[in-house]
């Protein structure tokens, strides 16, 4: 009976998170759904807007060089030709995966909260109380990783790969997909490592990780910083550098956030009665 009882929670369990997985799903297709039926206004002002010399962060570098009396190449912007497309079906494909893409993006906070009514019933009162915040600060580090990559990593990304060539022989001729592509890859990849200080949190609380681990092989975290800049930027030191700074700060706030988990742990130790 018991087994019987046991295996009827199981299934429950399986129902309850289908119904989660569902409820994600709609969200998603909904949002992607509204974004593709405004597709030229979302290619216009946000996929496509790095391709417009007057962008804001054009702007600003060169405000920024011009006011230390240097020439830069920012105010001074131009895309040649138009991005091509290939293929009959190119656009439409691309504008129904780039919907899909955002559609997830946008819904995110959205599937935090599903994920998070599916695994609150399972903690203790005093767990739910101390992770209230989660689903705002996840998304708040998520949105933060989605602006800095738009407004710093994109445009600066896009004018060196767009002015890159080895000589004149050679021409460049982009493809809608591969410039789109390359901005819908920075955002998410930018956005996922904003995400580093809740992931080291949830590490320490199941113990994988603690805070003298983090602070021991900060080097080789470096390294990491390093090497991932370089994969999601164009390679050139300056980009490198800017992604890697805002990643390393979010290293240091993450080895903090182990040593509060860690903290509170020893308080709930000691507050425990010994049996």
């Amino acid at each position: 009976m018991a087994e019987k009882q046991k295996e009827m929670s199981f299934l429950g369990h399986l129902e309850e998170l289908r119904w989660h997985l569902v409820r994600s799903a709609a969200a998603i297709f909904i949002i992607a759904i509204l974004l593709f039926v405004f597709q030229k206004q979302v290619y216009e002002y946000f996929l496509l807007a790095h391709r417009k010399p007057d962008f804001v962060t054009y702007q600003f570098f060169c405000d920024f060089f011009n006011m230390f009396g240097m020439d830069s190449t920012f105010c001074n912007v131009k895309f040649k030709d138009n991005l091509i497309s290939l293929k009959p079906t190119q656009q439409l494909m691309n504008a129904i995966w780039s919907s899909l893409i955002l559609g997830i993006i946008l819904s995110f906070p959205y599937l935090l909260w599903e994920i998070w009514r599916f695994v609150s019933p399972g903690l203790t009162q005093n767990e739910v109380k101390r992770s209230k915040g989660f689903i705002f600060i996840a998304s708040l580090l998520f949105f933060l990783g989605i602006a800095f990559s738009f407004y710093v990593i994109a445009p600066i990304s896009i004018h060196f790969l767009y002015n890159y060539q080895i000589t004149d022989l050679i021409q460049n001729n982009f493809t809608m997909d591969s410039h789109i592509g390359l901005v819908t890859n920075m955002l998410l990849g930018v956005a996922i490592l904003f995400e580093l200080p809740v992931l080291i949190y949830f590490l320490t609380k199941i113990g994988l990780v603690t805070p003298e681990f983090l602070k021991k092989y900060r080097k080789h975290a470096l390294v990491v910083v390093l090497i991932l800049a370089a994969i999601i930027t164009p390679p050139d030191i300056a980009s490198q550098v800017i992604v890697a700074i805002p990643i390393l700060i979010l290293y240091e706030i993450s080895i903090k956030v182990s040593k509060m988990v860690i903290k509170k742990q020893q308080k709930d130790a000691q507050k425990s009665p010994r049996v």
